[in-house]
């Protein structure tokens, strides 16, 4: 292990070797290589994580680069999984990175994640989050959700077997995907880099995780609100 590159870490209280060592022997995939998982994956293959896995299946636009900061001018039209593999090993070479350049689908997403030892939610879409929510339910996975629109973003952690799930939250309800809305580049940025921070707390055993607790920013007002919630009695899945 490289103790010179991870010295920040390895003088955080009860961060020691072994810690790190930890997060070395760790996996995470993150679904997603867009506003939020640009963080996400940065701040994971900076702290150590072992393995990560990228899921992402689209091409670099030039609306993204306002947000998504993980790519440059130069690789508008470009796959964002392989841009995405280059600039993560190019800051830790360290490290085993993963490319699966494809759309998260009911016929590959258990075998997709079955070897990590957490997922991060970094999409867009309900119908993927859904899916995350069912198979990660499944497969008994931890996963971090991030979400984010206009000046707002929020997160939470679900995990197998312990507190509420996602269907607790959000209530089976209107499915229709929302309209495109505008994003405050900085809510990805903080969004994401707090989705980082709970995975990471995961896999090191460190602190206290945001289960049953919907953590919520407001760019405009600068104020975080936290909104608590139980297990639903009438929840299908729980």
């Amino acid at each position: 292990m490289n103790t010179e590159r991870y010295s920040r870490n390895l003088i955080l209280p009860g961060w020691g070797q072994e810690t790190q060592e930890r997060l070395a022997d760790s996996t995470a995939l993150v679904v997603g290589a867009g506003g939020l998982g640009s963080p996400v994956l940065y701040y994971l293959a900076a702290a150590g994580v072992g393995r990560i896995g990228i899921v992402e299946g689209d091409r670099v636009d030039q609306s993204n680069l306002q947000r998504q900061v993980l790519y440059t001018t130069g690789d508008i039209g470009h796959p964002k999984g392989q841009a995405a593999l280059e600039r993560l090993g190019a800051l830790n070479p360290e490290i085993d990175i993963r490319l699966y350049p494809y759309r998260l689908g009911f016929g590959n997403a258990a075998e997709t994640i079955a070897d990590y030892d957490i997922i991060l939610d970094c999409t867009d879409n309900l119908a993927t989050r859904r899916l995350l929510h069912h198979t990660c339910r499944k497969t008994g996975k931890p996963w971090v959700h991030g979400a984010i629109s206009e000046y707002y973003g929020h997160v939470t952690t679900f995990l197998p077997n312990r507190g509420p799930c996602w269907s607790c939250l959000y209530e089976d309800g209107d499915s229709r995907e929302p309209e495109t809305t505008g994003t405050f580049g900085p809510v990805a940025g903080l969004i994401g880099t707090i989705q980082a921070g709970e995975a990471v707390k995961y896999l090191t055993g460190l602190g206290e995780l945001l289960v049953g607790r919907l953590l919520i920013w407001d760019a405009l007002s600068a104020r975080f609100d936290e909104m608590t919630f139980p297990k639903r009695p009438t929840c299908p899945h729980c």
